[in-house]
């Protein structure tokens, strides 16, 4: 049995303890038995190791062959380049390696620092460390509770539990046994390490140090949830083992092709600086045809997502995670704070007689109670102190004409029985109207119980079975609203007496009854439908109980026709086999426990879908680890902001999906990016192959491929990256989870704008190779750069021209294409001529041939890109 399942005298027993406490010698022979009360310090990786395993991806091998090889041939320029994007990479995935370390040292830095508690008989204070089980801790209200343990005195002892249960309401402990499985949040006679004593004080027996506590529990969770690999790094990671591979073969194949035709040949040059030359423009296709600075421009790409999405209250921890929840098809909400206003509001109420005029008297005596039989209060700044259900009745008294300081000020508190939750009441003496009154709030299955009379028409007449069953439907009707429901009622006391006892608590005369709801934020009810628009399945995480999270859910529209709704105990009851088949029909699940969430979480993904979570306590921080990406509150502890990719400043669900555009809107701009990329390398490789094929000369030199790689494989790619939205970009479905980085007509584009770059490039050749091999270069080369320029404005959408996208749209595209002409242009100065290979007859006609070429070139990528999208229309 569980210590919350067994009375105080069994659990005492059993961890062979009494209330006088441990003697000191015992308890230093426990200390070496279960281990000090702090977590274990996790193993962590050498950061060297974390710098060399950056290198072991395949296109970073073949870079690093490349520019070795560069260096043994003299290139020292272009192989310092290419080590020194390599190392910016590897420095900045070594960095968020480290930052996602954090963690558990927040959660370290959550363990209070010391306990008091009664050892040899006498009250003392220890360090937290140094608790073992057995200990009787002493508790009162500020302090952090060292460990977890079985309550055995409790004075008005309220808890806030809320960094592992996710409820923010403060929970009233008691000493009762509880019979049967319970979760976390309704085990009132147990407390938890690093929750916090709000009100009240107790003490407790400790159950469990912290490895073996709640929160240990949660530590090793948070080390053996898995960091999942973004769709978008999982594609790469694929993609460029098949990129480098085939590299090196197309090298090799060139390499050796020319070396055979140089050895068997007439070649007026020796044969090794023949065989040298080779090799180094085999190394130039290498590296021209790897886009070296894709993972840079990937990296500054999210980045400006991160930028705009922090204006839209969403801070990004981990870049990848732009991209992430772009994709997501699954968000796992909670729903205090995030779906709802995270604070308590009274939405009705009944009196009898509500609407009419007799019933005046009615509804001012329950404002009175409402204001008087009440603890919470608001200070001068308008801050809220006090339980929030009490602070919920302060706003509704406000609310309806009279300040609650003005009722507490004219009718002062006299004696008062403080609320407990054995008797489901509070009571309060006042005197009223010349008369001293006992007030009453509680329970309205207690209230109705012991009512003897009610208030109908300003008087007080018998509780008749007529009268009580009004209250009692009303009370169904607003309990079927997930509505918290409290009844109001009060009786004449003895003058002489300000001393209350729980039988004083009977024969009231029943006043009415309020309900109140942690409401639904105003706009989530769009969010939720935009959601939903864009293919994204929205369900309702959360540890308050069933049918409140149930009405809200269904309020709001994630709760669909024939869903059902699940509880943490009765998902534990079920294998994975039967979540898995009814997981589609869930949208809702309460009283959750972190095991629980990471389930739900494994049980999506299982299913191939790529999940958001969201979560603020350290109960949400393995779910958060595990999930695709984890959205931790502003609000939230910093375990569970240390566990996410994002934070939500505004704690806000709205933010997340509004993020979701963002990310999507990311992802389509990597996308353009890398068919930028590609498609330019394409056209270049193209033309080479060609040309070998067909024992041509080199189209293009070595030095002249680095250069076209500087000039446009980076301002750009990334001015591509400052695209604003497609159109109807959020009612589009999430992509799939296998999709690749070329699919959804990324690779068409690719062919088709690298074969009509090919295309001019060859004309361009063969027009200036009837003028000399030295003008053939260099009319391939302005050619290349220059379409390879102008097709940065074809890529920019594709759907739409670049006419249609707004043509002054994306100021960074018109500065990338002005710069990519300046620095071409910089290559036909008088002293760059002979550097780049552009002879002295290369004139104004034959840039004309060339720009005019590479403006042919674009008129036909947006054409192709038209005829596309009509036959698309039109099929």
């Amino acid at each position: 049995m569980a210590y919350y399942q067994q009375d105080t005298t069994e659990v005492l027993e059993e961890l062979e303890a009494t209330t006088e406490g441990l003697k000191q010698s015992e308890a230093e022979k426990r200390v070496k038995e279960f281990g000090y009360n702090e977590l274990a310090d996790k193993e962590q990786v050498a950061t060297w190791k974390l710098f060399l395993e950056t290198f072991k991806d395949p296109m970073v091998i073949v870079l690093l062959a490349a520019a070795g090889i560069q260096i043994l041939l003299g290139e020292i320029a272009e192989s310092l380049i290419i080590f020194l994007v390599l190392i910016i990479n590897s420095v900045i995935s070594v960095i968020q390696t480290k930052k996602a370390e954090s963690s558990l040292e927040a959660l370290r830095d959550m363990s209070a620092p010391e306990a008091k508690v009664i050892r040899d008989s006498t009250n003392t204070i220890i360090p937290a460390r140094e608790l073992v089980p057995g200990d009787i801790v002493l508790l009162e209200a500020g302090d952090y509770i060292p460990a977890d343990g079985r309550i055995i005195s409790s004075e008005s002892l309220r808890v806030n539990e809320g960094m592992l249960t996710g409820e923010s309401e403060a929970v009233l402990k008691n000493t009762k046994t509880i019979s049967g499985e319970a979760p976390l949040g309704d085990r009132f006679n147990s407390v938890y390490s690093s929750s916090l004593v709000v009100n009240g004080r107790g003490r407790f027996v400790v159950t469990g140090t912290v490895e073996q506590a709640e929160i240990g529990k949660i530590a090793d969770l948070i080390q053996t949830a898995e960091a999942k690999q973004t769709p978008l790094q999982q594609k790469l990671e694929v993609f460029s083992k098949k990129l480098g591979l085939d590299i090196l073969i197309l090298c090799i194949l060139i390499f050796a092709i020319q070396a055979l035709r140089i050895w068997f040949g007439n070649s007026e040059v020796a044969t090794g600086t023949a065989l040298l030359n080779a090799l180094m423009f085999s190394v130039a296709i290498a590296v021209a045809a790897i886009p070296e600075a894709l993972s840079s421009i990937v990296t500054i790409v999210l980045s400006v997502g991160t930028n705009k999405m922090a204006k839209q209250h969403a801070i990004i921890r981990k870049l990848p995670a732009v991209e992430t929840l772009g994709s997501a098809s699954v968000i796992c909400t909670d729903k205090t704070g995030t779906l709802t206003q995270n604070k308590m509001t009274v939405t009705d109420y009944f009196v009898l007689g509500k609407e009419e005029e007799t019933a005046k008297k009615a509804k001012q005596m329950l404002r009175n109670v409402a204001a008087l039989c009440n603890d919470a209060r608001i200070d001068p700044d308008g801050k809220e102190i006090g339980d929030p259900t009490e602070t919920a009745l302060i706003q509704f008294v406000n609310e309806q004409g009279k300040r609650y300081e003005e009722i507490r000020e004219t009718y002062a508190r006299l004696g008062e029985l403080p609320f407990d939750s054995d008797r489901k009441l509070m009571s309060t003496i006042h005197s009223i109207g010349g008369e001293r009154l006992l007030l009453t709030k509680g329970g309205p299955d207690i209230m109705l119980k012991r009512a003897s009379h009610v208030l109908q028409a300003g008087e007080e007449v018998l509780a008749t079975e007529e009268l009580l069953s009004k209250f009692t439907e009303m009370n169904e009707e607003f309990s079927n609203q997930a509505l918290r429901v409290l009844a109001y009622g009060y009786k004449k006391f003895p003058e002489d007496t300000v001393t209350v006892t729980a039988e004083d608590e009977f024969d009231f005369v029943l006043i009415g009854l309020t309900a109140m709801i942690d409401p639904p934020r105003e706009e989530v009810y769009d969010s939720i439908r935009e959601a939903t628009n864009a293919g994204i399945r929205t369900v309702m995480i959360t540890g308050d109980h069933k049918t409140t999270a149930q009405a809200i859910a269904k309020d709001i529209g994630i709760a669909r026709e024939g869903d059902i709704a699940l509880t943490g105990q009765e998902l534990d009851g079920w294998s994975d086999a039967e979540l898995d088949e009814k997981l589609t029909s869930i949208s809702v699940y309460a009283r959750v426990s972190p095991e629980n969430k990471i389930r739900i979480v494994q049980a999506w993904q299982r299913k191939g879908k790529i999940s958001a979570m969201t979560g603020d306590g350290v109960n949400d921080a393995p779910a958060l680890k595990q999930a695709d990406i984890g959205v931790a509150m502003g609000s939230g502890t910093d375990v569970a902001k240390d566990s996410a990719a994002m934070i939500l400043t505004d704690d806000n669900f709205v933010s997340i999906v509004r993020a979701v555009g963002v990310g999507r809107t990311v992802y389509d701009n990597i996308k353009k990016a890398i068919s930028y990329l590609f498609a330019g390398n394409l056209g270049a490789i193209i033309a080479i192959l060609y040309a070998v094929i067909f024992n041509l000369p080199n189209p293009f030199t070595a030095l002249q491929l680095l250069f076209v790689n500087l000039v446009n494989d980076s301002l750009p790619a990334i001015a591509l990256g400052m695209e604003k939205p497609e159109p109807n970009i959020m009612d589009r479905k999430p992509r799939k989870i296998d999709e690749g980085i070329f699919e959804g007509g990324t690779l068409r584009a690719v062919m088709t704008r690298g074969v009509m770059i090919a295309t001019v490039v060859i004309i361009a050749f063969y027009l200036g190779i009837r003028h000399s091999a030295e003008m053939g270069v260099a009319m391939a080369f302005s050619t290349l750069i220059l379409s390879r320029t102008l097709q940065t404005f074809a890529t920019r959408s594709n759907t739409q021209t670049a006419i249609g996208a707004g043509f002054f749209q994306n100021k960074y595209v018109l500065g990338a294409v002005v710069i990519g002409f300046l620095l071409y242009g910089m290559t036909t100065l008088p002293f760059a001529r002979e550097i780049f290979n552009i002879p002295p007859e290369f004139g104004f006609r034959e840039f004309a041939i060339s720009i005019g070429l590479s403006i042919i070139a674009l008129i036909a990528m947006e054409s192709a890109k038209v005829i596309q999208t009509w036959l698309e229309k039109t099929l």
